[in-house]
């Protein structure tokens, strides 16, 4: 018990009722303050709020503020529904933020080592790039979703790989263990109703065992070469075939057309010839005038210049400009 003086009054105070006093202040204020920050919650854009009330599914709430009951009662479970993610198997990305990315050194070498179809060896290096597109599915229908996930990739690839030679999973068949893969892992997932969404499986390095590789590069160098020999002939032959081919044609069009000339001309020649006559034998004075007269008048043109003179005038040497032409009498 403390007594103090007031204005000359005597006041006693009673310490352990002041501290009940701020004690009981002091947990109201908290109660209220952990009330209000718990209250409330932001999703983010790329997110889908999962809520949770006494760890049972209540709803799923979309992007922006929300409101939930306090002290802990509901819970909030954020899963970014936009966000591409992806597995590596056979190799790893360094500094990604996905834990399930990738797995150890020693798993790595254990995923990439498969056996083909033909019982050859090959190590294979793909990725999984899936999306979460049910946050509710995906939170309780499969405990870790993710490893999961890598487990039944995994298989799905062993499966696909053991349906196929070397030669298809190393060269050609990649495009079709792509798109196989992804349909099976698709609906196995589905099966699962995990709440994945799988974007696209993807071939990385896909190589024969370390103690073929050089071996199998070297019959790959051979192959390619060989192809680019007959790229390479197969243009030489598509450029002068046709070439030749045109050149043949187009000879064959020039003499089809001189045969049609020249049988044109026959028939010509023949008609006039016909004509001719028919005009010879209705009038051959005529004709044969007319003939010769057609046929001085186209020759007449074609000789040099010509001086003609009369046989009567040979006394008279007449003055000409003979360097000019000849003379004839």
């Amino acid at each position: 018990m403390l007594e103090i003086d007031i204005g000359g009054k005597k006041v006693q105070l009673d310490f352990p009722e002041i501290k009940a006093r701020f004690v009981v202040t002091g947990i109201v204020v908290v109660f209220i303050a952990v009330g209000l920050l718990t209250s409330f919650y932001t999703v983010k854009a790329d997110e889908e709020g999962v809520v949770l009330r006494f760890g049972r599914y209540e709803k799923t709430e979309s992007p922006g503020l929300h409101f939930k009951l306090p002290f802990f009662i509901d819970r909030v479970e954020k899963v970014e529904v936009l966000r591409q993610m992806k597995q590596e198997f056979g190799f790893g990305t360094r500094g990604n933020t996905n834990p399930n990315q990738y797995s150890g050194d020693t798993e790595q070498e254990q995923e990439k080592e498969m056996v083909t179809g033909d019982l050859n060896a090959a190590r294979v290096e793909w990725v999984v790039q899936y999306r979460i597109d049910k946050p509710r599915e995906y939170l309780f229908n499969v405990r870790n979703a993710d490893e999961t996930l890598r487990h039944a990739s995994e298989s799905v690839m062993r499966e696909v790989v053991g349906d196929r030679t070397v030669d298809e999973v190393i060269t050609i068949g990649r495009q079709e263990i792509e798109s196989e893969s992804s349909r099976k892992l698709q609906s196995l997932v589905t099966d699962y109703k995990m709440g994945i969404s799988i974007d696209q499986v993807q071939l990385k390095n896909v190589k024969p065992p370390r103690e073929v590789e050089e071996s199998f590069n070297e019959v790959n160098r051979a192959e390619q070469e060989r192809a680019t020999a007959v790229n390479v002939a197969n243009g030489e032959y598509n450029k002068k075939i046709p070439k030749a081919r045109g050149e043949a044609e187009r000879a064959v069009s020039v003499a089809e057309g001189y045969a049609t000339k020249r049988v044109n001309e026959a028939e010509g020649d023949a008609t006039r010839f016909e004509a001719l006559l028919k005009a010879y034998q209705e009038a051959p004075e005529v004709t044969r005038r007319r003939m010769y007269l057609e046929t001085m008048q186209e020759v007449m043109p074609l000789l040099e210049r010509k001086i003609i003179m009369d046989e009567a005038g040979q006394q008279i040497f007449p003055l000409l400009q003979l360097n000019q032409g000849g003379v004839q009498r």
